[in-house]
């Protein structure tokens, strides 16, 4: 069907203020990596459920393919065209509060609002909402469902599916499943929800969910600790955990060059280090009421003693804990104003992150001389976002040829430790070849049976996490 004729029907259903074609698509077009882009038939925002339903009947029936798209922050291209005249959904009208229990600590809210404003809206009733990631301003809830995103506090909370109770999503023919549920128990049959957090728009569009909040912390403690390694990090992980608890929210590995880049770029205006180290590591405990402070500080201290860390810096203003997370956050940005990388979203036990960061660097080195190792991320849960900066003296053309190859490497250390080749990026349509790769043929014969089941049309995001 021509685009014009898509955008007319869409129009004819969502009312034309609600459709948008031409360079007032750009915005939904143009993903973070620029590694993607593709025109879209038009794009739909409606502003209601109903709208969503009505556009996916009509798609299911006229042959037209649906991108279910949130916040657009995605990095694996799932959210963006992979061939032309495909209708792009957005969901960022739906932003009600559909309602907020005080007393069992849930909320439920539409799929448009972003993370930042349920994190708002959760401390307005003195909870806590647990996601926490760098894209939390304009990421959005039913993105971050259909990707099951992780970020910093994973270790406390979990992955969003975690503290997901249910969701309510239009199937790929225009029905509604209504499973949201203000319950933590409800054993009755497939776990649904499940099977449609993850699924990166494959499978439904999520337009609400209900999430279980968890208390606000009173205070924070932080601090960026020397290690001398990988190994020492990890050391430090279970020193910590053993000291805290349940209080260990947070546990980032940082490389020194990181920092060093984001000060070259003008990201950050001072080093939040107490020392130079090639490694830090960024923790966090959240205390409560009955805590007592400096549970942080006498841990370290005691890992000072034992060898673990060589230093430490202790965020002892809202300003300095402010400056170590703006570091975190800006790993991203220091590499793009720096040069072009090949990146990686990988996982492997806890354990094995000293042998991945070793060995991953050695076999990438060994292709290519002179490439810039930049690996950092969530120590806590395994999840190592595995990045190489173009060498200085190499030309972009030559080291975008060379992709293929720093991948081969690194997935073949990833899966020698036993690890995962997506760890919260999810699969898009960047990892489609590499999942059929390494997924058990199993795994993705049950895959292709529940999409079959679900969408037998393929009218939902095709191309994306499986081939069609």
């Amino acid at each position: 069907m021509a685009p014009q004729s898509i955008a007319k029907a869409a129009a004819e259903l969502v009312g034309a203020d609600n459709v948008l074609t031409g360079a007032a698509m750009a915005p939904f077009l143009d993903e973070p990596r620029g590694l993607y882009h593709l025109e879209a038939a038009a794009v739909v925002t409606p502003r209601e459920v109903a709208g969503v339903q009505a556009i996916m009947e009509w798609a299911n029936a006229n042959g037209v393919s649906i991108i279910p798209q949130g916040g657009n922050t995605g990095l694996v291209g799932g959210q963006v065209p992979d061939r032309n005249s495909e209708l792009i959904v957005s969901l960022k009208h739906l932003r009600e509060v559909r309602a907020l229990d005080d007393q069992a600590g849930v909320v439920t809210l539409e799929a448009g609002l972003t993370v930042a404003e349920a994190q708002a809206i959760a401390e307005r009733h003195a909870f806590l909402f647990p996601l926490s990631l760098g894209s939390e301003g304009s990421c959005q809830i039913g993105g971050v469902l259909a990707t099951n995103a992780g970020g910093v506090n994973v270790i406390a909370y979990g992955n969003v599916r975690d503290f997901c109770l249910g969701v309510e999503a239009v199937l790929a023919d225009g029905r509604l499943y209504q499973g949201l549920s203000p319950l933590r128990k409800d054993n009755t049959g497939y776990s649904l929800k499940n099977l449609l957090i993850g699924s990166e728009g494959t499978l439904g569009i999520i337009t609400a969910a209900s999430f279980r909040l968890q208390p606000r912390p009173a205070r924070f403690e932080t601090a960026l600790a020397n290690v001398a390694g990988p190994e020492e990090a990890v050391r430090l992980l279970e020193h910590l955990s053993a000291a805290g608890g349940n209080r260990l929210t947070s546990i980032e590995l940082i490389p020194r060059y990181a920092i060093e880049l984001q000060l070259k770029h003008g990201l950050i205006d001072r080093d939040p280090a107490a020392s130079a180290s090639d490694w830090y590591v960024l923790c966090e405990f959240s205390l409560f009421g009955a805590d007592e402070p400096g549970a942080l500080s006498a841990a370290l201290e005691a890992a000072l003693a034992a060898g673990i860390v060589a230093d430490a810096a202790l965020a002892s203003t809202l300003s300095h804990r402010a400056l170590m997370w703006k570091m975190r956050e800006a790993m991203s940005e220091c590499q793009t104003r720096e040069a072009a990388s090949i990146k990686h979203d990988v996982a492997v036990p806890v354990a094995a992150i000293p042998a991945l960061i070793d060995n991953a660097i050695a076999a990438v080195v060994d292709k290519v001389p002179g490439i810039r190792p930049f690996a950092f991320g969530h120590i806590g849960d395994g999840n190592i976002h595995f990045d190489f900066l173009k060498p200085l003296e190499m030309d972009d053309a030559t080291f975008a040829g060379l992709e293929e190859s720093v991948h081969e490497a690194v997935y073949e250390v990833v899966a020698a430790l036993g690890g995962s080749v997506s760890a919260e990026h999810g699969i898009g349509q960047m990892k489609v070849a590499l999942l059929e790769a390494v997924k058990d043929p199993v795994a993705l014969e049950m895959m292709r049976a529940v999409k079959a089941a679900l969408d037998p049309n393929n009218t939902l995001n095709p191309g994306k996490v499986l081939r069609g």
